[in-house]
């Protein structure tokens, strides 16, 4: 099955550049796409220093469902907006003051890969941050998914005036570059000893990612460097991670029977990822079965956590990202709506991202409803959410007033 890559580079212009990011690709650009992506054949898009939020989403939502594996080369910078101190990658247009607008939100990235195979998708970063960001992320991690292998580095900002060269992405690029791509935690490594010949200070400064949720009994953690940046915030200082315990399993000869309390029972099969199955099933055309099963864990969801709950929720999400797929725009809109309802009922702010991220979902399943009286059924709905939750988008309220009026004058 072939791959897809994502090459993603983003920096601002001008003097809230902290990185040059775009310097990175023609290097990417020169590997073959086989190697990139670690399959035999692989499709691979370029976006070199993107302006609109709305650009990067439709890209990596059209890489997120392809089917096959997915590889996301990112290079760039983060900031934090300053109302939700929300992480967000700075795009050209991005400024300190218009982060929340012009950025793309680190979570939409989750949102994204939350319903890929586990083990399919990795994540490849070189980061840089201003040192609000830097100081945010030593405690609050980056995350690209539950399923999904991360693997970078997050380094802090640089002298002042200085724009600092994605040294590990660059060492990635020239790596693959000799045609062979080693195991990533391979290339991660040997990317790391690369870059700290070029930037000795990396080894004790940055923030190392090497993520694998594949890999459950040893789980891979962001490190922190053990000594404080070069350039640190007044009074912080990164704590080193606390060590991971590592079970070691002891047994018996065969031939020698212990006592009870120490035979050790056969271990059951593990659990069946509900999320795999729904993939495989999407993948394959079964749309109707994957919407069953989802279905069911809500169900289960409800009965175990009760109305409202995260759980619950998250499964409401599911079922309309399902709706979409299997192409019921109407479907996938009622249940948007209705995750937004929930998470407002629930007490979530108008601006959470969740809130924000289903409403502007059910506005974009609407407008691709064919059917005209199903669209002015919803559309009432839509509008008042829109009144409550503006989203990011200007005039998005308006165009949901527009469209509705074309809809009714067609009565």
């Amino acid at each position: 099955m072939p791959g897809t890559v994502l090459l993603l580079a983003a920096s601002p212009t001008g003097k809230s550049c902290l990185v040059d990011a775009a310097s990175v690709l023609p290097i990417l650009a020169a590997v073959a796409p086989d190697v990139l992506s670690g399959t035999d054949t692989a499709n691979v898009v370029e976006l070199a220093d993107p302006l609109e939020p709305q650009a990067v989403l439709t890209r990596l939502r059209a890489a997120a469902t392809a089917p096959g594996p997915l590889t996301v080369f990112l290079t760039g910078q983060l900031q934090l907006d300053r109302r939700q101190r929300l992480p967000h990658l700075a795009l050209a247009r991005t400024t300190p003051a218009t982060v929340r607008y012009t950025g793309f939100p680190w979570h939409w990235i989750r949102e994204e890969l939350r319903l890929r195979t586990p083990g399919s998708t990795t994540v490849l970063v070189d980061l840089h941050t201003d040192a609000e960001t830097w100081q945010h992320l030593a405690t609050q991690p980056l995350t690209v998914g539950p399923g999904a292998l991360l693997y970078g580095r997050v380094a802090p900002p640089p002298p002042r005036r200085a724009v600092a060269s994605p040294t590990y992405m660059k060492s990635v690029a020239t790596i693959l570059r000799s045609g062979h791509r080693p195991p990533i935690a391979h290339l991660h490594q040997q990317a790391l000893t690369r870059s700290s010949g070029e930037d000795p200070e990396a080894a004790r400064r940055d923030i190392v990612l090497a993520i694998d949720p594949t890999q459950p009994t040893r789980p891979a953690q962001p490190t922190h460097p053990a000594q404080p940046p070069m350039h640190p915030v007044p009074g912080f200082q990164p704590a080193p991670p606390s060590p991971v315990p590592v079970p070691v399993p002891v047994s018996l000869p065969a031939s020698v029977p212990g006592p009870a309390s120490l035979m050790t029972p056969p271990s059951p099969p593990p659990p069946s990822d509900p999320h795999a199955e729904i993939t495989a099933a999407v993948e394959s055309g079964r749309h109707a079965e994957a919407a069953e099963l989802a279905g069911r864990q809500e169900q289960e969801a409800l009965r175990a956590h009760g109305p409202g709950a995260d759980e619950v929720v998250h499964w409401m999400e599911v079922r309309a990202d399902l709706a979409m797929f299997a192409g019921d725009a109407e479907l996938s809109c009622r249940i948007w709506l209705a995750v937004a309802d929930v998470r407002l009922t629930a007490g979530q702010e108008p601006g959470a991202p969740g809130v924000e991220a289903a409403v502007d979902r059910a506005h974009h399943q609407w407008g691709r409803i064919d059917d005209s009286a199903r669209a002015r059924e919803l559309g009432p709905a839509l509008a008042d959410l829109r009144l409550r939750v503006p989203g990011r988008r200007q005039g998005a309220l308006d165009d949901v007033q527009r469209n509705l009026s074309r809809l009714q004058a067609q009565v």
